[in-house]
């Protein structure tokens, strides 16, 4: 491995090893364990794991700059009312005779300053029941997600937009990290 290599991976790691890094890590884990629906000492491994690949390779949210917990814990609880809400809409339309969903797949443009929140932003929009993320094109901060109502897309598409402002004044990004990578 060259030197200039592992010295870029020897700083994301230490940065794993403050706050925000050690928070991300937990809440990544949190998340991967929600996604299976069962906390274990197996999936809470494999969520470190997970989490710390993706925050090292710098896919994830940064690690760097403050936490501001007061709009984290709004972000939080807002992606908890939302999934327990999904969940009963979802419930509802699987008992209730006949089809009434009208499903899209629509593209929301996310900030610039919210694309360093990527993961984050389709994380929360996945653990939401009747949405999920089928793509994203961090190029072009594009996500793309479909729908059980689409009747619902422009409500769909201005909460995904809060969820995103939300996460910028929780987890603001220091100046120096501002300029994004593309992967072209």
């Amino acid at each position: 491995m060259k030197t200039a290599t592992r010295r870029a991976l020897t700083t994301r790691l230490s940065a794993l090893l403050t706050t925000r890094g050690v928070t991300m890590v937990v809440v990544l884990t949190a998340v991967w364990c929600g996604l299976w629906q069962e906390i274990s000492i197996a999936n809470i491994a494999t969520g470190v794991i997970l989490a710390v690949a993706v925050l090292v390779t710098g896919v994830g949210t940064p690690t760097v700059g403050t936490i501001r917990f007061r709009p984290l814990s709004k972000l939080l609880w807002i992606v908890f009312v939302d999934l327990v809400t999904s969940t009963a809409e979802v419930a509802k339309a699987i008992v209730t005779p006949g089809d009434s969903t009208d499903e899209a797949i629509i593209a929301v443009a996310i900030p610039d300053e919210g694309r360093h929140h990527f993961l984050l932003l389709i994380i929360a929009v996945t653990l939401t029941p009747g949405t999920a993320v089928v793509d994203a094109d961090p190029d072009t901060g594009t996500l793309y997600l479909h729908l059980l109502h689409v009747e619902r897309r422009e409500a769909v598409a201005e909460h995904v937009r809060d969820l995103t402002t939300l996460a910028c004044r929780a987890l603001p990004v220091p100046p120096a990290r501002r300029p994004l990578q593309t992967t072209s």
